[in-house]
């Protein structure tokens, strides 16, 4: 029964860092994706398409 216990602590101890590494990477590219999110907006409002062109 004390092996089944280490095991499953060290299995959760696992999950839980790889969910913490996962995490970590996508609020690291968070501040990029805002930053691009910006200039496209910038550049909405300093150039907007003409009628003719078709926007989808």
């Amino acid at each position: 029964m004390g092996d089944a216990a280490v095991l499953t602590v060290l299995a959760s101890a696992g999950v839980v860092s790889v969910l913490l590494f996962a995490v970590k990477g996508i609020l690291d590219q968070l501040p990029e994706v805002f930053r691009s999110l910006h200039r496209a907006r910038k550049a909405w409002r300093e150039d907007p398409p003409s009628e003719d062109e078709t926007v989808f």
